[in-house]
């Protein structure tokens, strides 16, 4: 366990896509979902970034819509699902810059943590390729081994930051010694809950609130798959804007060495 730790949103932080659609076409392919569903949940999710998913309204309908679509389905059939094409889906679209930092935070003692709105068993998964065991995420209840439609833990907004303060508690960081990184303007209670908040591809709200407050930003635009990033580490370039727009590029091959050394000490 670290000394402090270092909180990550996943859709478009540190995979360039949304990790919940991402296995649309396989749960379309087993008969989970319909074509009308894959249609409206790419709608609703569209929406709810648009709208910068700040609203509790706009919030507690795309919970409730996604513990209904999942209502029934077999839990052991979406891991399987999850398991079967996570190298396809989501390998290739990791950031190498955020797969870097990630590093970085681990050489220097930090517990990383995923913190997402999908679904446990999309995430975890996830986390396991970048080497991160330490997961908060959507939790739906489950009852005879099926989704009973109903969710006990939506990790979206507010919810977010509570279950950082809960593990915070439990392990004992000091969050004024954290870090947090995000895309979106929802996540703004993640990024306040923690003395180093950056903003990551931020939508335009998220870039204001992140200018207004000295904030880093930090712009990801390298999806590689993992095994290319093993064998090619130094043509990979890492760029990030920090504070107002100080743009920095060096390569993988660094890691942990020289890249943003003060931001991390």
């Amino acid at each position: 366990m670290g000394v402090s730790a270092a909180f990550f949103d996943l859709d478009k932080t540190v995979i360039a896509k949304s990790s919940a659609l991402a296995f649309g076409r396989p749960f379309y392919r087993d008969g989970l979902i319909s074509r009308r569903d894959v249609v409206k949940s790419a709608y609703a999710q569209l929406m709810f970034r648009l709208g910068g998913g700040s609203d509790e309204q706009a919030m507690a309908r795309t919970r409730d819509y996604l513990a209904a679509l999942c209502k029934g389905w077999k839990v052991e059939q979406v891991q399987q699902i999850v398991a079967e094409t996570l190298n396809e889906l989501i390998n290739p679209y990791v950031y190498a810059e955020a797969a870097s930092l990630i590093a970085e935070h681990q050489a220097a003692g930090r517990d990383v943590v995923l913190v997402s709105a999908s679904g446990d068993e999309m995430v975890r998964p996830i986390g396991a390729l970048l080497g991160i065991t330490d997961i908060i995420a959507t939790r739906m209840s489950i009852v005879d081994g099926k989704y009973s439609g109903e969710v006990d833990f939506y990790a979206a907004g507010p919810s977010k930051a509570a279950g950082v303060r809960a593990l915070a508690a439990e392990r004992g960081y000091d969050l004024a010694d954290c870090y947090a990184y995000s895309d979106s303007t929802s996540d703004l209670p993640l990024l306040e809950v923690v003395g180093h908040p950056s903003a990551v591809n931020p939508d335009r709200a998220l870039r204001r609130t992140a200018v207004e407050n000295g904030w880093p930003i930090l712009d990801f635009r390298h999806p590689i798959p993992l095994g290319k990033r093993l064998r090619d580490r130094p043509a990979v370039p890492v760029a990030a804007a920090l504070g107002v727009g100080v743009g920095v590029a060096i390569g993988l091959a660094l890691y942990g060495r020289h890249r943003r050394t003060k931001a991390l000490a």
